[in-house]
């Protein structure tokens, strides 16, 4: 066997492992999302849940827990966990570097400050607000806060210099929200605690009507971008040479991780160390760098893991619910930690 055999094997075989992962994450979120549904303190049997398919307008006390509650919330964590996985991936893709996200670099900081402003403001004087204007402020704080970050990195040589930076603009938007949270009179204001730390609880049927498509365009967009996204990663000289235009690619990286980060914050606030560790983990089990497999394993995982750890907030310490920040930074938090202590944070950009 001549070595171009011998190569053709092994991408073949490479291949090969990538779908069996991508079809292991697919059935792993689908048995996750039954999960979800099922278990609860109203405990619904895997028969009566597909029993139920087909009768929402059931008066059925298990029926409607299911259809009003569990499946707008369950949508909302695949969904949602999958967009800011794939908000993580294009950061760090855009930095060079896995420590790049939304929560560390401060984009959900400042998204979560400006969606704050706009409830406040809007409730305030008795303004009627909807969810578009919501994902509008958050794309906005978003966008704003990825503007003073790649100030920043014009500024610094290294890449751990940046991410200080971007965990110190967190915390000023973390601080002014909180401030604004505390001093606000109105009960429907003062609510808005728990969505400062992070909650896919009373998401219903409305907001899911517009995250979803949101959220599946936007995935498109990115999985679209597979092949430049390959090209960009062999380096600038060579997306240059097979016809990739850079700038406009690195322009697309930021609107659609801003958009993508910004829609989780609108619905759900802030939730921590998904952005970081999905991507990481994703790559490992694939054992590849190829955007056609990596993106498509990002949405699937970022979507698994927010399942998992909303069903292990609402269910372990019931009837009192976790933040699901508190949960998902139990799952990131060592992730980042061997990611570091392998060495694949990085010090370059």
């Amino acid at each position: 066997m001549n070595k171009s055999d011998s190569a053709i094997k092994e991408k073949k075989g490479a291949e090969r492992r990538e779908w069996i992962c991508l079809s292991a994450l697919l059935v792993c979120s689908v048995m996750g999302f039954l999960a979800f549904l099922s278990l609860g303190s109203v405990h619904v049997g895997i028969g009566e849940l597909f029993a139920s398919i087909g009768r929402k307008d059931s008066t059925d006390i298990a029926v409607r827990v299911i259809y009003d509650i569990r499946l707008p919330r369950a949508l909302a964590g695949f969904f949602l966990g999958g967009a800011l996985a794939l908000a993580g991936y294009l950061m760090q893709t855009f930095f060079h570097n896995p420590l790049a996200g939304p929560f560390v670099l401060g984009i959900s900081s400042g998204a979560k400050l400006l969606v704050a402003l706009t409830l406040v403001f809007g409730l305030g004087r008795g303004l009627l607000l909807n969810s578009w204007m919501l994902v509008l402020a958050a794309f906005l704080g978003a966008l704003l806060s990825m503007w003073i970050v790649m100030i920043f990195a014009g500024r610094v040589s290294e890449m751990s210099t940046l991410i200080v930076c971007g965990v110190m603009i967190g915390y000023i938007c973390s601080a002014l929200t909180d401030l604004i949270v505390a001093f606000a009179d109105d009960a429907d204001i003062v609510n808005l605690h728990n969505w400062s730390k992070g909650s896919f609880s009373g998401i219903g049927w409305p907001q899911v009507r517009v995250f979803v498509p949101l959220v599946l365009l936007s995935a498109v967009a990115v999985f679209y971008l597979s092949k430049p996204i390959g090209a960009y990663l062999c380096g600038q000289e060579y997306a240059d040479s097979v016809g990739v235009n850079v700038k406009v690619l690195r322009i697309l990286f930021v609107l659609l991780s801003c958009f993508l980060s910004g829609a989780v914050v609108a619905f759900a606030g802030p939730v921590s160390f998904v952005g970081i560790a999905v991507p990481f983990l994703i790559r490992t089990l694939l054992r590849s760098e190829r955007p056609l497999a990596v993106i498509p394993g990002c949405f699937l995982g970022g979507g698994l893991v927010c399942l998992l750890c909303d069903l292990t907030a609402r269910c372990v310490f019931a009837p009192m619910e976790l933040s699901i920040s508190t949960v998902t930074a139990f799952f990131g938090a060592p992730v980042v930690l061997v990611m570091l202590t392998a060495g694949k944070g990085g010090k370059g950009r």
